[in-house]
């Protein structure tokens, strides 16, 4: 392949601690500090449940929609381009944000600023993690053979910064709004600097016509079409996060109200997941270099399915807190197989695009999951998160049976 024609992100060259894990550290914990902060912050701000959710909805509702944006405009201007003007972008508005809310804590003007902010920063915070993505993904091609080691390392830095960022943004927002949204421009600042220590080759690479902006989920659509053992390993994540995405969107439902907790364990329950899912892409790196890429996503798999089945009937808080930590801990090893295998498989002329569209499929459910919590009444939930993971195993079963002998798992 020429290099006239191969996107920018295609050739960093930098290290990957200088180049990839330090600027991805600081875009992640700005992430989650403003997808879990800002709400909180409407919140603190408006005394309004309804603005609430309409905060978490204008965070998500662009985001998603800027999916297939987002991937064409990396493939054209380069990787390290869009981190660098996303996150700036991003430090811009919350400053703004900040400065505002300082002159207007309260009032009209407030809830607007901060709804703004909501609306706003979903977008840049797409923007930055596809582009993110995308470079960890060349990094993972640069490192052949050991790619799912770069891989398990991006998902630990994302699990870690879910994991921190929600607390700290409260903890900071007991400071005053000004504070938080401070800090949260300084990761945004500090990851834009970052960004920056990994040019792209000096070569300009030849660029993508602009009827392509309008076209990236369609060309990442044929893309995964192209590649099976791509296209099988999504279909059975989808289907798989049908379930997990019902567990968290009725995890209130259960936990406060089927087993008496109080919403504080709530959030114990995800604390735990994310720990888990920690340790377990430890484990699954180190098994990958042993076993490959093939049995550790199947062992996954099974444990997933075998998990979120025994959820919907947990006869305790204690045993569901456990169940749904191993779930999400297995879920966190799948994750590291399809991050290794779209990295080696997707071509690099279209990764920003494919990668948007992966994406995309793998988010539909959880809205979906929302909607069948708020349809279901109490008493019935358990039965419904049994069909969703009887769903979950025989769409991860045919998956995974149908990669049993495709040489991009056993490479």
């Amino acid at each position: 392949m020429s290099t006239s024609v191969t996107p920018r992100h295609a050739r960093h060259t930098a290290g990957l601690l200088r180049g990839i894990y330090l600027p991805r550290t600081a875009d992640a914990l700005a992430s989650a500090m403003s997808t879990y902060g800002i709400p909180l912050l409407v919140l603190a701000t408006t005394r309004s449940a309804a603005l609430t959710g309409a905060a978490f909805a204008l965070e998500w509702i662009p985001r998603l929609a800027a999916f297939g944006w987002a991937g064409a405009v990396v493939d054209r201007r380069g990787a390290a381009v869009v981190f660098h003007l996303a996150s700036l972008g991003r430090a811009l508005t919350l400053a703004a944000g900040a400065l505002l809310l300082h002159l207007h804590p309260s009032g009209t003007s407030a809830s607007a600023t901060v709804m703004a902010l909501a609306a706003t920063t979903g977008v840049l915070t797409e923007f930055s993690y596809i582009a993110a993505e995308t470079a960890g993904a060349a990094a993972g091609r640069r490192a052949g053979a050991r790619a799912h080691r770069a891989q398990a390392v991006l998902l630990g830095i994302d699990q870690t910064a879910i994991l921190a960022g929600p607390a700290l943004a409260a903890v900071l927002l007991l400071a005053g709004p000004p504070t938080m949204l401070a800090v949260i421009t300084v990761l945004s600042l500090l990851a834009a600097l970052l960004a920056l220590r990994t040019p792209p080759s000096p070569v300009a690479p030849a660029r993508a016509p602009k009827a392509r902006l309008g076209t990236g989920l369609l060309t990442g659509w044929r893309t995964i079409r192209s590649l099976p053992a791509l296209g099988w390993l999504v279909t059975g994540l989808t289907l798989s996060n049908l379930a997990t995405g019902l567990l968290q969107a009725a995890g209130p439902v259960i936990v406060v109200q089927h087993f008496g907790q109080s919403t504080t364990a709530v959030g114990l329950v995800w604390s735990a997941a994310a720990a888990a899912t920690l340790l377990s892409v430890t484990l699954c790196r180190l098994a990958i270099d042993r076993l490959g890429l093939w049995p550790v996503g199947a062992t996954c798999a099974t444990l997933a399915s075998l998990a979120c089945l025994a959820a919907a009937q947990a006869p305790d808080y204690r045993s569901y807190l456990l169940l749904v930590a191993l779930l999400m801990a297995a879920d966190g090893g799948m994750t590291v197989v399809l991050r290794t295998l779209r990295s080696r498989l997707i071509p690099p002329q279209t990764f920003g695009s494919t990668l948007s569209a992966t994406i995309l499929i793998l988010l539909l459910p959880f809205p979906l999951a929302g909607v069948l919590t708020a349809l279901t009444p109490p008493d019935a939930m358990g039965h419904v998160i049994t069909a969703c993971a009887a769903l979950q195993a025989l769409g991860l079963f045919c998956a995974f049976a149908r990669l049993r002998t495709d040489p991009a798992l056993r490479t």
